[in-house]
């Protein structure tokens, strides 16, 4: 079993399986043109069959529905911890992420074609990758402010090179993975996901709170806005082999974003030490 409470999992799994079945159904309302008010039918209606036949098309519909409970039930148990520590907690969490991927892949891949299967286990790669990412972060920090009360705290390193390395992954993902898959994603002329939401929305307020975030932990790391720029310096030249955007200005949104947000971190770590030695 994934999970010691296995009562508690049920539950999750259930209401995770039930807002599947919503989801699946919205999908379907997205998908065809069901009328909210007028006649009680299903006229337009673009039900999800798998891409069964004319003559299995209540088969494939069914077992879409299924399909979406399931990957609903997967995710809903995601959200408890699947062990307390060590091997236990690794075996758990691959064999999670492999059931969730085969899920992905089977809808997917009978939906769609297998690179549409392909490109949606990358995403949830690339989710599980994030979520593992903040919760080491978190339990560094944890490990850190108890060495800290402890008095075993090192002396800062210098341009607290070790204090901004467990940020260093997720500026990576922010600045590097994200735009890559935002850029495989767009199609059409405009590219909705690389060119308006990451530049103007994810990329700075990522990195904004990141940088806040390792500030007011850390104080002040240069190296931080640093990596950021690394990760937009590395993203360019790959973009390229695909798209001929004009992608140097997210240097700059990178740069001062990150920057801004680990000094008002920075800034908030001395207001509070100072109050707390008040």
């Amino acid at each position: 079993m994934l999970f010691d409470d296995r009562r508690q999992a049920a539950r999750r799994a259930l209401a995770g399986a039930l807002l599947g079945l919503a989801a699946h159904a919205l999908l379907g309302r997205l998908a065809g043109d069901f009328p909210i008010a007028g006649p009680a039918q299903f006229t337009g209606y673009g039900f999800l069959d798998c891409g069964f036949p004319d003559a299995l098309e209540g088969w494939g519909i069914a077992l879409s529905f299924a399909l979406f409970a399931l990957l609903g039930a997967e995710t809903g148990v995601a959200t408890l911890p699947f062990a307390g520590e060590g091997r236990a907690l690794v075996l758990r969490t691959l064999t999670h992420f492999a059931l969730t991927a085969a899920t992905m892949a089977l809808w997917a891949g009978l939906t769609f074609d297998p690179a549409g299967a392909a490109l949606l286990v990358f995403l949830l790669a690339v989710v599980y990758v994030l979520v593992w990412l903040g919760r080491w972060v978190g339990w560094y920090v944890e490990l850190s402010a108890i060495r800290e009360r402890l008095g075993l705290s090192p002396a800062p390193s210098p341009l607290r090179w070790r204090e901004a390395l467990p940020y260093v992954p997720f500026a990576a993902l922010l600045c590097l993975l994200l735009p890559l898959v935002l850029r495989l994603c767009d199609g059409g002329y405009v590219p909705v996901l690389s060119g308006l939401l990451y530049p103007y929305i994810l990329l700075p307020v990522g990195a904004f709170c990141s940088g806040l975030s390792l500030g007011r932990r850390r104080g002040f790391c240069p190296l931080y806005p640093a990596a950021c720029v690394l990760g937009i310096l590395v993203f360019i030249p790959l973009a390229r082999l695909f798209s001929n955007m004009y992608d140097w200005p997210l240097v700059t949104i990178a740069l001062v974003c990150s920057l801004a947000g680990n000094l008002a971190g920075s800034a908030l770590r001395r207001v509070r030490k100072g109050g707390a030695g008040a």
